[in-house]
């Protein structure tokens, strides 16, 4: 059935000649819609996607190499750590008009970390103990400790500059200060952002950008060939790259994310309380049956939470190798032989594919699952939200994530004094070397205590048609920034 749909999306592309899109317009696909366009009160990563770097803008900014660079501040300044100066550029404001300054800093930061906040890393602010205004251009940050990472943190689209009069509608008509606004919001269909003309910066070379949303895989495919979508920058049918890469049509980029695909354990669940049950699951995991079943290929192993393609990475896959035998020992040793657990799956192609696979692999040592799909709203408030699950798969985007394994109540209700105690220490330090040594105490720790099993990094492969230039290859932050993507001329 599927290589017939594919012979006629191609078929249909051969004979229909579209119209070639607008040199100022580009239309992209997304897997997932996202469930409101407030990235500071939303944990999906499809917000990002959309608003990041394109409609909203933080002090500081990640780049396409994963460097932290200026955003709305021009500069910064720190002599201990704990107090940070930060310039604002002139002349920037806000897509209604108003003006930014050194106000909004304070808004923003105040409101992400207040008691009520519900900021999905609400965790990235609780170090700041005073945000003040010096002049309108300028603001002081005062740490209540030392934070070398402190740049890196607001660099996050959790840490995006709002506008307080217009902050009741953010979630269905955000207004930021980026290169492009709010256009339309068709509910389950696409999100149109349209130029910004009043953008402080350099002018993007698009008049309007398109997001489409297209989860199954056979759709993506056909609407690729169909020339119906521009670009699919992270695509959802790995199986179809290599087609696409053979048409001159097309161009595949293949690069890396910081998306560490696990198989989460709420560690609530009075089975995965017991090291050994948790130590047994990983054991049966096969990553590379995995990455080959539910990705064609596409994925690098990974045995913490940690991106391999980080310098600061250790490889701990051989912490917890295939071994079934060793599965069924230790779970007989914790009298665990006849479990039963909930797997919950996201939308995710990953997470759908991958469960078939993680369900056998477990069965096959004697651990049942029973399985529910779930859509994206449902598994961010259940799962997410309100732990209520045994085992989901998910990939966290977020970049140098690795400190969630220390948040009280996050939803793996994981909590090692050890692992903490790294953590806080790594907060003071601001020498590199230093930071390095506790990054790889802090991922040996969850390896060992099988905190999560580690599966894969998450391969980024998109698509886009052979004129498109600017598109990242490689996604050190959950965005598709446009703010350099033309077409060739």
């Amino acid at each position: 059935m599927f290589a017939r749909l594919m012979q006629a999306a191609a078929a249909a592309a051969l004979l229909a000649t579209p119209a070639m899109a607008a040199q100022d317009a580009i239309t992209l696909a997304m897997v997932l819609e996202p469930p409101n366009l407030d990235p500071t009160g939303g944990a999906a990563a499809a917000i990002d996607e959309v608003v990041y770097a394109n409609l909203f803008e933080g002090l500081t900014r990640i780049g396409p190499d994963g460097s932290v660079k200026p955003g709305l501040a021009e500069r910064w300044e720190t002599a201990d750590g704990k107090t940070y100066t930060f310039h604002l550029r002139p002349g920037v404001s806000f897509h209604d008009g108003s003006g930014f300054d050194a106000q909004d800093v304070i808004f923003s930061l105040d409101r992400a970390r207040a008691p009520d906040s519900t900021n999905a890393q609400k965790a990235l602010f609780e170090g700041i103990e005073t945000v003040e205004a010096l002049d309108p251009q300028t603001v002081r940050i005062t740490l209540k400790a030392p934070d070398g990472g402190f740049p890196f943190k607001l660099a996050w689209g959790d840490a995006v500059m709002v506008d307080e009069a217009n902050i009741k509608d953010i979630a269905t008509h955000p207004v930021g200060t980026g290169p492009f606004q709010f256009g339309e919001w068709k509910q389950g269909d696409h999100i149109r952002l349209d130029a910004f003309d009043g953008y402080w910066g350099a002018k993007p070379a698009l008049k309007t950008a398109t997001f489409r949303f297209i989860g199954d895989p056979t759709a993506a495919f056909a609407a690729m060939m169909a020339g119906d979508v521009d670009a699919f920058p992270i695509y959802p049918a790995p199986e179809t790259l290599a087609q696409l890469q053979a048409d001159p049509r097309f161009k595949v980029l293949v690069g890396t994310t910081e998306g560490e695909t696990i198989l989460a354990m709420n560690h609530k669940t009075a089975a995965l309380s017991d090291k050994r049950v948790r130590e047994a699951i990983a054991h049966a995991v096969n990553r590379q049956e995995l990455i080959d079943g539910a990705m064609f290929g596409y994925g690098t192993p990974i045995g913490t939470h940690f991106a391999p393609h980080n310098p600061d990475y250790l490889d701990l896959t051989a912490q917890s190798q295939y071994d079934p035998a060793l599965s069924k020992k230790l779970l007989a040793e914790a009298g665990a032989e006849n479990l039963t657990l909930r797997l919950a799956l996201p939308p995710t192609p990953y997470a759908r594919r991958g469960g078939e696979i993680l369900a056998a692999e477990l069965r096959a040592v004697g651990i049942q699952t029973t399985t529910t799909n779930m859509e994206w709203a449902q598994w961010l408030e259940q799962v997410f939200k309100n732990a209520d699950y045994d085992l989901t798969i998910i990939s966290h985007v977020e970049p140098m994530d690795i400190g969630i394994y220390g948040r009280e109540g996050y939803y793996f209700n994981y909590a090692n004094p050890d692992f903490n105690a790294v953590m806080a220490q790594l907060d003071a330090a601001t020498d590199p070397a230093e930071r390095a040594t506790l990054l790889k105490q802090a991922q040996k720790i969850i390896a060992e205590d099988y905190a999560n099993a580690y599966l894969f990094q998450l391969a980024k492969t998109g698509v886009a048609k052979a004129e498109i230039e600017g598109l990242w290859e490689n996604a050190p932050m959950p965005a598709n920034d446009l703010t350099a993507v033309h077409w060739r001329d």
